[in-house]
Order: structure tokens, then C-alpha cells, then sequence
């Protein structure tokens, strides 16, 4: 009941995204759009902007961000802080992948998981929308003549929705809440195992390559338009002063972001949108400054950004990891402008709790070793996996925070684990901001 405003003003936002989709487009164009993106495989990269049109890339998407609401308020999901990742995803990635039918199979085995394991949808929600990271394996299935058909899609689906659930619980543990894309980092294990097999049975997916170009006027003018009322908002409308909202922001910049880090609950509605405002303009500036493109995957990218500033992400947090990838793209062979180097730039930020948790100069090396591994981290999953950025980053993750734990321990070896996270800052989601007393 907090929370019971965020249904209207997402369904608000779903009217504007569609809206403007339209606004750019001849709507004769949008259905058939619709219908040349539901027969597209999506490995990536695969822009809808490019394929099927500006207005059937935004409807698109949000028919897919209303799909998702739907499912939230009809299992009861707890409103809170993931519920905007989790749209944010959604949103994002239906530019470049996710459309409104690859994505029921796996939302459906997730639900036959809670039936299973006689546990409330409710539980397991949120994990069925972030598991359509492997939609396009789906869609592969499902459009291959050549192998496997719709059957082999739905049942394909249906495993992955059902194996996801555990698996992400697991992976979850490993990565000390270093990496924000966990379920990115499980459906690329999942992946690993999937395309072999696959392959052994004669499928043969191949990454795409479908990238727009010449929409940066019209996606940065939009950008900056919903990143302004979104710090506008924060600013004057959540019934705080509007020093009071920008004392709670930057009270937010002060975390680590380490996962599990619920701003909203935390925090409150006002510095949260301020923080996804300003996160936003971020990483639509970083884009237009290196010279890259504002298409759907960057577009996906700077809602996945915009997301996780309820959950993690802040300007201070993210800004190193991302002039970390940008000096990786300069020092290495491909360049800063390369496809995969901008990706890179905005989803790279997976890795924000480095930096938030370790310091700037960390999250500036987490950076440059992620702009060379993503490269790399896709090539074995045959770009099946929408979040290759969440598993790059799992494995960054992985090796870097027992390596630097062990070097600050050799520093001060009195400090264990637990009290090296209390000695730079408490952050927990079960701490409530302090009150009017405490202050």
C-alpha cells in the first residue's frame, strides 16, 4: 500500500512510450512491424528501431511493459524498489530482443516452478520477467525451419522458466552483491550448457547484427524530456520539500550499491527519482559525448541504468565503471564508438558496488577489464543471452572480490568481511532512513 501509486505512473509511462513511437512514425507501418519483430530470432544484436520501424519498436515495448505489470499485480508481487528494474529491463529490453510473445514460455515455466515447489507466484514473479534474458533462444527454436519448431520452442521456454528460479538463488550467493545483473549472470551458465547441446543435436544460432543509426536527435530529446520530469518530480511532487528530496539524494550518493541496496525503500520515492533522472542523463550524455549511437540496445541500456537507480545504482557509483570501459575502448583494438564498447558503457555498470563498495579507483579497473571480457563472454552462448553484460560482469565479480578482499586484509588484517562492510558505511535495505529525531 506504500507503494500503491507506482501502478498509474507506470501504466502512465507505458502510454508515453507507446505515444511517442507513434509520434515518429506512420502507424500503418506499426502492425506490420509487430509482426516482422515476432518473426525475427533476436539473437544479438538485434535493434527493432532497425528491423520494423521507430513505432513498432515503442509499441512494442510497451505491450511488453504492460504484459509485465499485468503479471506483478495479478501474483500480488511486492511493490518496492526491483519492481522499477524490473520494468526498466522490460522496457529496455523489448527495443532489442524481447517481444510480446518469446516471452510467455519462460514466464510460464517459472509458474509451473511455484506450483512444483507449492510456493505463491508472488515469490517467483520477478525472477519470470528477468529470465526472458533467454528469449531468443525461444524464438530461435520456434522460427529455425530448419530445426525445432514451435513445440521445441514452447518446451525450451518452459525449461528455462522452470530451472531459472534455483539456479538464481545460487548464483545469487557467489557474487557477494558485486554484480547487479545476477539473472544475467545465470542465464549465462544456462546458456553455456544450452547452445552445446543444441548444437550436438544439429541447431546452429549465430549472433546478429541489426543496428540503427540517425535517431539522436529525436531518442535524446526524449531522453532528456523524461529525465527532467523524472527529477522534477522527485523534486516537488512526492510531498517533501524540495530540500528535503535533495537532502535524501545526497544522503543515497553516500552507499555502496551493494545488492540487495532498495532505495526506494530506503530512501523514499523522492531521492529515488531524482537519482533515476539524473542516472539517466548520464548515460544518454556518455553515449552522445564518445560519439555512439541512441538506437534500441543503448536505449535498452539507459532504462536498464534508469532501473537500477532504485536498486544500486548512483552517479558516483557508476560514473568510474563507465570512464573505465571508455578508457578500455581507447587502449584496445577496437575503439570507443565499436557496438559492443557502448553497451558495454551503460550495462558495464552492472559492476557499480566495486566501485561503491572498494572505491573509484577499483570500479575505474572493474571498468577496463569488463570493456575487454563482454567482448568475449557472448561468443560461446551464440548471443542468446539479452543480459551478456550480467554475465560478464558475474564473472568479474567472481574473481575480483576475493582478490582485492585479500589485498585489504594483508592491509588491515584485524577487518573480516562483515566489519570491512561496516566500516565504510551502513547501507542495509532493512535500515530505515534516519527520522526527524535522529537527524
Amino acid at each position: 500500500m506504500r507503494y500503491k501509486k507506482m501502478y498509474p505512473a507506470l501504466l502512465c509511462f507505458a502510454a508515453f512510450w507507446a505515444a511517442f513511437g507513434i509520434a515518429l512514425d506512420d502507424p500503418a507501418r506499426i502492425l506490420p512491424g509487430l509482426w516482422k519483430i515476432i518473426l525475427t530470432e533476436d539473437a544479438l544484436i538485434t535493434d527493432y528501431v532497425e528491423i520494423a520501424g521507430v513505432g513498432a519498436a515503442f509499441v512494442n515495448s510497451a505491450l511488453v511493459t504492460l504484459i509485465s505489470i499485468g503479471i506483478l499485480y495479478v501474483a500480488k508481487d511486492p511493490l518496492n524498489g526491483y519492481t522499477l528494474v524490473e520494468i526498466g529491463l522490460m522496457a529496455g529490453f523489448s527495443l532489442f530482443g524481447k517481444n510480446i510473445l518469446n516471452i510467455w514460455p519462460i514466464i510460464a515455466g517459472t509458474w509451473l516452478y511455484s506450483k512444483v515447489a507449492k510456493e505463491p507466484f508472488s515469490k517467483h514473479a520477478s525472477v519470470s520477467l528477468l529470465a526472458t534474458s533467454l528469449a531468443p533462444v525461444v524464438s530461435y527454436l520456434a522460427l529455425d525451419n530448419g530445426w525445432g519448431g514451435p513445440a521445441a520452442g514452447l518446451l525450451v521456454g518452459l525449461s528455462v522458466g522452470f530451472v531459472l528460479p534455483p539456479l538464481s538463488g545460487y548464483t545469487y550467493k557467489i557474487q557477494n552483491g558485486m554484480n547487479l545483473y545476477n539473472m544475467g549472470f545465470a542465464c549465462g551458465l544456462l546458456a553455456m550448457m544450452l547452445v552445446p547441446l543444441m548444437n550436438s543435436m544439429g541447431a546452429a544460432p549465430k549472433v546478429a547484427h541489426h543496428w540503427a543509426t540517425g535517431y539522436n536527435l529525436p531518442f535524446g530529446i526524449m531522453m532528456v524530456t523524461l529525465c527532467t520530469v523524472l527529477i522534477v518530480a522527485g523534486l516537488f511532487f512526492c510531498g517533501r520539500p524540495a530540500w528535503a528530496a535533495w537532502a535524501g539524494y545526497r544522503r543515497l550518493l553516500l552507499t555502496t550499491g551493494r545488492a540487495p541496496s532498495d532505495y526506494l525503500r530506503m530512501f523514499g520515492s523522492a531521492p529515488t527519482l531524482i537519482n533515476m533522472g539524473v542516472n539517466g542523463l548520464i548515460g544518454t550524455a556518455v553515449i552522445l559525448i564518445t560519439g555512439g549511437d541512441l538506437n534500441g540496445p543503448t536505449l535498452g541500456g539507459i532504462f536498464t541504468i534508469i532501473g537500477f537507480s532504485a536498486f544500486g545504482k548512483h552517479a558516483r557509483n557508476i560514473i568510474p565503471v563507465m570512464t573505465g570501459v571508455v578508457l578500455g575502448g581507447i587502449f584496445m583494438k577496437w575503439g570507443v564508438t565499436h557496438h559492443s564498447v557502448q553497451l558495454a558503457m551503460l550495462f558495464g555498470t552492472t559492476l557499480a558496488p566495486i566501485s561503491g563498495y572498494f572505491g573509484w579507483p577499483f570500479g575505474l579497473a572493474a571498468g577496463f577489464l569488463h570493456s575487454a571480457v563482454v567482448l568475449h563472454a557472448g561468443t560461446p552462448v551464440e548471443g542468446i543471452n539479452l543480459y551478456n553484460n550480467g554475465f560478464s560482469g558475474g564473472l568479474i565479480a567472481i574473481v575480483l572480490y576475493p582478490i582485492i578482499m585479500s589485498a585489504i586484509r594483508r592491509r588491515k588484517p584485524e577487518l573480516q568481511d562483515e566489519d570491512y562492510f561496516d566500516a565504510f558505511e551502513h547501507d542495509s535495505p532493512i535500515i530505515p532512513p534516519p527520522t526527524k529525531e535522529e537527524k
